[in-house]
């Protein structure tokens, strides 16, 4: 039996909306972005990891990439304070959110929801994988179980 492993491109808040956030100190809500420091497990968003104790942070709002319409929302997420190099292998899963519940919101290009599943974080690229079969997905966004916050976009690579 042969298997083939779908091919995706995870996507980290991009870096120019960070430095947009640190430029003008304000974040997608027009509000200024915490400052705070690490107690250690915060999920950031920019290099697809746990904080540990004592980084500094950016807590501010974000809005996913979506198009304009009635599904873009704004909420919040944890980033580093400072430019960081970014997640270590964007085509593969975040190996520190590995065996973490997630929710996987699928959506169409017009940015409607399209489907969805909850995943255990033992297998998300088998979720992925599922979700990404169907031609009427563009995207899909990973989000918190417990909080709803986004946590990184997974696209066809």
């Amino acid at each position: 039996m042969t298997t083939t492993r779908t091919r995706y491109v995870i996507q980290p808040v991009p870096a120019e909306a960070l430095a947009d956030v640190r430029r003008t100190g304000r974040d997608a809500s027009g509000q200024p972005p915490e400052r705070c420091c690490a107690e250690g497990g915060e999920p950031l968003r920019c290099c697809l990891r746990d904080a540990t104790p004592g980084e500094p942070l950016l807590l501010f709002g974000y809005a996913p990439p979506l198009p304009p319409g009635p599904y873009r929302e704004v909420g919040p997420i944890f980033a580093h304070a400072v430019d960081c190099p970014g997640p270590a292998d964007p085509t593969a899963y975040p190996p520190d959110w590995r065996g973490r519940p997630q929710v996987l919101r699928a959506y169409d290009r017009r940015g409607r929801i399209v489907g969805g599943r909850r995943h255990d974080g033992d297998d998300p690229e088998a979720v992925v994988a599922e979700l990404l079969a169907d031609p009427a997905v563009d995207r899909l966004h990973s989000r918190n179980v417990v909080y709803g916050c986004w946590m990184f976009t997974v696209v066809r690579g």
